[in-house]
């Protein structure tokens, strides 16, 4: 791993910063930590964990979560996870939740195969500081033919100035398995910016199904800066749900990589741009082969200033046949200030191909604003029950407890309420 480590810092060096999509103008690599330590130890019960440390966690409501809804809970503080417990159904099942430094200690053969296999260092410049610096994360292996009816989940949190944050994700899903993994991310507000440059690579075997979701809710001084991507093999499915709020500058394309036929993928996207933030989203998936179908639909919401952008691309190789791929992206903006660009790509390189791809761009019309008036609801009601209705498809996907909380923040943003 040492040696990987230095490969991908050499490359990172040799790389040259992006000069398209998110301003990263700002970023000095020089004058990032690295690695916080926030934790002498791994703890196993939440009653151990340093109490400033807790209360954190508490605010973002981690315990109840878990209490009442998730299998298994890690949270990861700064640059290690300090709190990680699983409960006797997903251990019973064989399901393996761990850190990645413990996965690789106790599970080398199964990191050694599949770590770097999806995501490798010299994928971009990102990916190669992550592959250089990474800590924390997970590590999930799911055994052939278990289905776990109920989602993992971890927290993400940068709580320190000028962190750099790299956890590390790795998802093998064996064949006829089948799971949700959930990840929450957030920080608080630093006057000076924060790196959130995480990798996350997914294997679904043959007829398994995996979905991740991701709500993430940065403060506006951090870049997140992550690349994602799943391989998906005969008959599996992949279903990325993605909500993107707050931070700086956001550059985030989940990917599928369809690789045999009957292999089917999902992604929705969700982000929302408000004042001095860019929101650059979007997706990809790569048809590798016949009978392959996929599904991208992206939501965006900007205000204030802010800018929401869609970045997607849509491959087919030659000779795959059957293919079925549709594209829906559509943007409102809620003032005259704000921006939405949309940067489809469709590179299809076969003739038996169906094809569909829609795009729009809407305001908060005022009769739909009069109509709700005159049924009781203020301006600022009216405005947050246009916006609701409009990412509802994305948010449906999403499990109860944070659909709620996603709405919340959405409202909280509209009032320019959270930092």
């Amino acid at each position: 791993m040492l040696d990987l480590r230095l490969q991908a810092f050499d490359f990172f060096k040799k790389q040259p910063m992006p000069r398209w999509g998110a301003d990263l103008s700002a970023i000095d690599f020089d004058d990032i930590y690295y690695y916080v330590k926030p934790s002498d130890k791994v703890e196993r019960s939440w009653d151990d964990v340093p109490q400033d440390i807790k209360n954190t966690f508490e605010r973002i409501g981690v315990p109840a979560a878990e209490r009442e809804f998730l299998a298994g809970v890690g949270a990861q503080y700064d640059s290690e996870l300090i709190y990680h417990s699983l409960k006797e159904r997903a251990g019973q099942q064989g399901v393996v939740f761990l850190d990645p430094a413990e996965g690789l200690r106790e599970y080398e053969y199964l990191f050694k195969q599949y770590f770097g296999s999806v995501v490798p260092y010299a994928d971009n410049k990102f990916a190669a500081l992550n592959t250089a610096a990474w800590s924390g994360g997970s590590f999930v292996y799911v055994p052939k033919g278990v289905s776990m009816d109920m989602p993992l989940q971890a927290y993400f949190r940068i709580n320190a100035e000028r962190l750099g944050q790299f956890e590390r994700t790795l998802i093998i899903a064996e064949e006829g398995s089948n799971l949700h993994y959930i990840e929450g991310c957030t920080a608080p507000i630093y006057s000076t910016g924060s790196i959130h440059a995480a990798v996350v690579e997914i294997i679904v075997k043959k007829r398994a199904r995996m979905r991740y979701t991701t709500v993430q809710n940065w403060s506006h001084n951090v870049y997140n800066l992550v690349t994602k991507r799943s391989h998906v093999y005969q008959d599996g499915i992949m279903e990325w749900v993605d909500g993107n709020l707050g931070s700086k500058a956001t550059m985030k394309y989940p990917s599928i990589f369809l690789k045999e036929e009957g292999a089917r993928g999902e992604i929705m996207s969700l982000a929302f741009a408000s004042e001095g933030q860019h929101q650059d989203a979007g997706a990809k998936v790569v048809h590798l082969a016949s009978h392959t179908s996929s599904v991208i639909t992206s939501k965006s919401v900007s205000q204030a200033s802010g800018r929401a952008s869609y970045r997607g691309l849509v491959s087919v190789v030659p000779g795959a046949k059957d293919v079925s791929v549709r594209v829906t992206c559509d943007a409102l903006l809620l003032d005259e200030e704000s921006r939405t660009d949309t940067y489809p790509c469709m590179d299809i390189r076969s003739n038996d191909v169906r094809i569909e791809h829609e795009a729009s761009v809407s305001s908060i019309r005022e009769e739909q604003l009069l109509y709700l008036n005159q049924r009781g609801l203020s301006a600022e009601q009216a405005r947050s029950l246009v916006v609701n209705g409009f990412i509802e498809p994305i948010v449906k996907e999403i499990p109860l407890e944070y659909a709620v909380e996603l709405n919340r923040l959405i409202e909280l943003q509209m009032e320019g309420s959270v930092g």
